[in-house]
């Protein structure tokens, strides 16, 4: 019985010349005519004329038409390549496909947009974030750096809430001869000071400005018994450090930053600001502080502000300077701390440089302390002055002595981190 084939006549070696088992097609052995693959898949001439498009161009298109095996179309008929959409064999596609022109101007549209993108966001980042940081640390490395809070053998310990005590000095730095002849500072070398003011801030409750009498009655560590004010001079070897250890080991109330600015450094700061408004209810005249001023609301500038806040000429004298520093203090912060001032470059830049330039602070205080000071003055402080029980005259001068109960219990509400009780408040 013959063997079963497929209804064909087959060599024994199982091909032929012009295919194998396998039903590729090959060349005749004896050469000729193309195969059948290349006569299926190799375009016409007629196809590859009308697809070249300009001579010597070498920008090879399909024609519109052209087609794949079994007669589908390729290419949309535009002579571009469409990817993705709906169709057979690449046919009419969908309007949402992307389109590849051959040029690659869609790919630099789109890394162009990306490039306008990644600038600004960098733009955004440096604005909003890098210079204001640098500008901070800039600012906050022109602080003057003095060592003011010192610990010693007895000092008070950690206490809630927060103490700032602000030193107003004479120091005359910055003045030249024209500065000290208007403002009637004279040349006294060294430096007193004539304002001693704490703003306690609580744990919670109103912050408080505290003024204390230049002329206070105390015992002064090195020095002996004398006015506080003594333990600033440097000319009885008194300074920064000394006044705050003399205020502690006075009140028990741990002082924990320190900030000290000089007569130059007042006038540019209230002249950064545009001035401060104040209305005094009477005339004041006073050629030693160089002040004239009638009474009423008036915008002073930093010369006309530093001697109302120096006068003595009142009757109550150092009493009620005291109480015109705490105001003019006040509203002073208000107005630095104003949306008008922060963001007015042309306000807040004068006021930060000034400001940096001539405030003396404790090693271990920065320009965040500063405002964090600021923000709790602006926060509609209360103010008084350490009660006053007498005001007898000795071996150094006419002298303030505190009330005793009544300061006792503004210190121990300092100390326990409380609000000060209205009944220890003083005018």
């Amino acid at each position: 019985m013959a063997d079963r084939g497929n209804g064909r006549n087959r060599p024994s070696n199982g091909s032929t010349g012009n295919h194998d088992r396998t039903g590729v097609f090959r060349r005749p052995s004896g050469g000729g005519g193309p195969d059948e693959i290349e006569r299926l898949y190799r375009p016409r001439r007629s196809e590859q004329r009308s697809a070249r498009g300009p001579a010597g161009s070498g920008d090879v298109r399909r024609s519109r038409g052209s087609r794949e095996p079994g007669g589908a179309r390729r290419g949309g008929g535009d002579g571009r390549r469409h990817h993705g959409g709906s169709g057979r064999g690449g046919g009419e596609r969908g309007g949402s496909g992307r389109v590849y022109d051959g040029t690659g101007r869609s790919r630099r549209e789109r890394e162009q947009r990306a490039r306008r993108r990644r600038t600004i966001l960098i733009t955004i980042l440096v604005v909003v974030v890098v210079l204001p940081a640098l500008f901070y640390f800039w600012a906050d490395s022109r602080l003057v750096r003095v060592e003011a809070l010192q610990d010693y053998e007895g000092r008070p310990a950690e206490q809630p809430g927060t103490t700032y005590m602000v030193v107003g000095s004479d120091s005359r730095e910055g003045l030249s001869d024209e500065d000290v002849q208007e403002l009637r500072t004279g040349r006294a070398e060294g430096k007193r000071t004539d304002t001693i003011m704490v703003l306690y801030v609580p744990d919670r409750g109103r912050p408080t400005i505290i003024s204390v009498p230049r002329d206070s009655y105390v015992t002064i560590p090195g020095i002996g018994d004398n006015k506080i004010n003594a333990a600033f001079s440097t000319a009885l070897g008194g300074g920064p450090s000394t006044l705050v250890r003399t205020f502690e080991q006075e009140s028990g109330v741990r002082i924990d930053h320190y900030v000290e600015i000089g007569f130059a450094g007042f006038v540019d700061i209230v002249d950064a600001v545009g001035g401060v408004e104040m209305c005094p209810k009477e005339d004041m005249k006073d050629p030693k502080a160089g002040l004239d001023i009638t009474a009423g609301c008036q915008t002073m500038d930093g010369a006309t502000a530093l001697g109302y806040v120096r006068t003595r000429a009142s009757a109550r004298a150092d009493l009620d300077r005291i109480e015109r520093q705490r105001e003019f203090f006040s509203k002073l912060v208000d107005k630095a701390t104003s949306p008008g001032t922060l963001f007015n470059p042309f306000r807040s830049v004068p006021l930060v440089t000034h400001g940096t330039s001539t405030f003396e602070v404790d090693e271990g205080d920065h320009l965040t302390d500063l405002g964090w000071m600021a923000m709790a003055m602006g926060d509609d402080p209360a103010t008084t002055s350490i009660p006053v029980g007498s005001t007898p005259t000795l071996h150094v001068g006419s002298v303030v002595v505190w009330d005793e109960a009544a300061s006792g219990e503004m210190f121990t509400a300092m100390k326990e981190g409380r609000e000060i009780p209205e009944s220890a408040l003083r005018d």
